[in-house]
């Protein structure tokens, strides 16, 4: 099964994730198919915390990939976001 998950990234005590897909039997920051984002939890005044490809996203859950929970809670994050810039 094919899922859209975080992959850790950064330093010691500075996280940094790639949002990607990959499949589920692959270790968490092993293998994946393709990067669609990134989330930067400790993200300061001016950086971006979340950034995602949607047509990416669009096209990967077309396909039938599964989302984590968390990486369903960021999409929800970044929906939100888009509809108020776009208001």
């Amino acid at each position: 099964m094919v899922k859209i998950r975080l992959a850790r990234t950064g330093k010691n005590k500075r996280p940094f994730y790639h949002v990607v897909v990959a499949d589920s039997r692959a270790k968490r920051d092993g293998r994946h198919i393709e990067r669609v984002g990134y989330f930067n939890p400790l993200a300061e005044d001016g950086e971006a915390r979340l950034k995602l490809d949607m047509e990416r996203v669009e096209l990967w859950l077309g396909r039938g990939a599964q989302m984590t929970d968390r990486v369903k809670s960021l999409l929800r994050e970044w929906r939100k976001r888009s509809e108020g810039q776009a208001a």
